[in-house]
């Protein structure tokens, strides 16, 4: 399958730039598989799609402030990492621009507060540091780092809390799960008392969801490894809706791979993992039965996931169908619930 078949043409004007006042009424996009159809409703709408016999499940993870902006302390050149991964004691980061950095080089950021030096060098620009510091990691870089925004976003964020999700416990992403975004305080009330369960999963953004394709065939694209949690408590209480045939509705692309990478075919195993699970048109899920998710990249693995679950036709249609009628795309954008 070509990489060309999930492009599609966007107008800028539609790359969200900062987001809502109030999360929750983001658009909603209702794709309905089963009679291949479009309705248009606000995210608060989505207590009317669930029921008492749904689960819902929701990725808790925190992003970091993983932008950080220092200097080669031999020669001051300005260079930026973005961390994706801490390895024990040792951090995996991408680098801009690369070719100023080589084994060896430390970087310093805020006068010396951090230092980072690199130690090794990996595929796709990615390399290695060791990280040099008193006191408490994280305390650090909440000082001394920004928001990793995507590059599409060019407004300022004011207030960095709106590129996490309410319900953000566990730090360790370079990048937000975005359609978890929506969702209020208020409206995970208003869930709870349906009588909707929610279970909470941890998996790390990374490299693995938002490397672009560059390959021409999607079955040569290489999904990178990002690493994920599932408590005792929440393996349990997913088996037992899979036992009673509950409908299992994933929040974001994240959530997704988490259940299918840790799903056997019998049960779901709690514990911590890694996963570089590719989902794409051609995938049979096992756990799944509805996803709310954001309007993603052209060619990007999340499209072509996204895709698996319908068909690719019907995901370009309803994407055809949202640039027709102006929803806001990708990170700050509205949302779509396919059921």
């Amino acid at each position: 399958m070509k990489t060309n078949d999930f492009d599609f043409n966007l107008p800028e004007e539609l790359i969200a730039q900062h987001p809502l006042e109030n999360r929750d009424t983001s658009r909603l996009l209702i794709v309905d598989r089963e009679n291949q159809s479009f309705s248009h409703k606000h995210f608060y709408d989505i207590l009317e799609e669930l029921s008492s016999n749904d689960v819902l499940v929701i990725n808790n993870t925190k992003v970091m402030p993983a932008r950080l902006i220092g200097e080669k302390e031999d020669t001051n050149a300005v260079i930026e990492l973005l961390l994706l991964e801490q390895k024990e004691s040792l951090w995996d980061a991408l680098v801009k621009p690369g070719r100023r950095v080589k084994v060896g080089t430390v970087i310093s950021f805020g006068r010396g507060m951090l230092k980072a030096k690199c130690v090794g060098e990996k595929e796709d620009g990615i390399k290695t540091f060791q990280m040099i510091y008193e006191g408490i990691f994280y305390e650090i870089l909440e000082q001394l780092g920004q928001m990793p925004l995507p590059p599409y976003i060019h407004e300022k964020l004011e207030d960095k809390d709106r590129y996490q999700t309410v319900y953000a416990k566990e730090i360790g992403s370079a990048a937000a799960p975005t359609a978890g975004l929506h969702f209020t305080k208020d409206l995970l009330d208003k869930i709870k008392e349906k009588q909707i369960e929610i279970i909470e999963v941890t998996l790390h953004v990374g490299l693995g969801t938002f490397r672009p394709t560059s390959t021409e065939t999607i079955e040569d694209h290489h999904m990178h490894k990002e690493s994920y949690l599932i408590s005792e408590d929440a393996a349990n209480r997913l088996n037992l809706a899979m036992q009673n045939k509950k409908r299992i509705v994933a929040v974001g692309t994240t959530s997704v791979r988490t259940l299918e990478s840790n799903y056997d075919g019998t049960s779901f195993k709690p514990g911590l993992y890694e996963t570089d699970i590719f989902i794409y048109p051609g995938y049979k899920f096992l756990t799944i039965g509805a996803l709310i998710t954001n309007f993603h990249l052209p060619k990007s693995t999340l499209v072509m996931l996204v895709s698996a679950l319908s068909c690719r036709e019907l995901i370009l249609k309803a994407y055809k169908e949202a640039i027709k009628e102006k929803y806001r795309f990708f990170s700050f954008g509205d949302a779509m619930f396919i059921k």
